[in-house]
């Protein structure tokens, strides 16, 4: 698997997993409805680094993108967010996607990560504690879930070398 900065022409690759995921409202707090054009805008910002999972044969399996969480001061405490192709799930892209976006945040001077909204159903959860991050508090019965009905968002963190 090759993970590289996303160039500009990725997103017609990320958008079919991308819309399927945030349509699904089982992980993601953006409008199910979000139009492809408002999509492009939130994951493709120049303020965020962008970067996509390529499988052997060339196909973009995962996206994830790196910004900073907050402005002034405070800038070196890193988001990011990650999608995974569901038909891919399973293959350990994810993890690949958040341990090269850690080192990337270390290595640009980031000292923490922060996830804002973290759906407490989320698989990825498992994942996010597996890599050093801690639940710093759960807003409860925050998010609408399709199947599982008022759950929580958790808020998560980890520290950074940075």
């Amino acid at each position: 698997m090759l993970i590289r900065e996303a160039a500009a022409g990725d997103w017609l690759r990320i958008w079919p997993f991308w819309h399927r995921i945030v349509a699904a409202a089982e992980t993601y707090t953006w409008d199910p409805d979000t139009s492809e054009e408002a999509a492009r805008a939130l994951w493709m910002s120049p303020a965020k680094r962008v970067y996509v999972a390529e499988d052997s044969a060339g196909a973009v399996v995962g996206s994830a993108f790196l910004t900073p969480n907050y402005a002034g001061p405070a800038a070196r405490v890193a988001n990011a967010g990650f999608m995974v192709d569901p038909d891919c799930g399973g293959r350990g892209i994810g993890r690949a996607l958040a341990e090269h976006v850690l080192r990337d945040a270390e290595a640009h001077g980031y000292r923490g990560m922060v996830f804002n909204a973290v759906v407490e159903t989320n698989p990825a959860v498992k994942l996010w504690t597996s890599l050093g991050f801690t639940v710093l508090g759960t807003v409860p019965a925050a998010y609408e879930h399709p199947r599982h009905g008022r759950v929580g968002l958790h808020i998560m963190y980890r520290a950074l070398g940075g």
